[in-house]
């Protein structure tokens, strides 16, 4: 059987060293687009259980200053009413377990995670970065 060529770990500042995207690429990374920041919508705070179905009639101004406040919510950008979900302090996804570096919420993730790398800011492309050995 013919071994895949050996990847070089991309740079998730610099796109144009992100790898081309085939589902098999999963298996062996650091989960390092856990580690981008992640622009949801009201219905994926919805579904993540940080926001109920009764605050879609509030402005989302209001929910967003509730959330910031709670520590959830790092952003949130008024024009296009889309909200950025908060990180750790290394940069990771509040829901990505640290140990196993898989998704805690992965049923509820939100439309962005679900649509990676199919949208995102190279599309087609993911920041892989393999496992470390141990």
């Amino acid at each position: 059987m013919k071994k895949p060529p050996i990847l070089a770990a991309a740079d998730p500042e610099r796109l144009e060293t992100w790898v081309k995207y085939r589902q098999s690429l999963c298996q062996d990374c650091r989960a390092t687009c856990c580690s981008l920041p992640v622009e949801v919508r009201l219905s994926d705070l919805i579904r993540l259980g940080l926001a109920d179905a009764f605050e879609q009639n509030e402005p989302a101004k209001q929910v967003a200053r509730r959330l910031m406040k709670a520590g959830s919510v790092e952003r949130f950008n008024h024009k296009r009413e889309v909200f950025t979900l908060a990180r750790r302090s290394n940069g990771d996804c509040l829901y990505l377990d640290q140990r196993s570096r898989l998704c805690t919420c992965y049923a509820q993730r939100p439309d962005t995670c679900r649509n990676h790398p199919t949208i995102g800011p190279r599309p087609g492309h993911c920041a892989w970065r393999p496992k470390q050995p141990g």
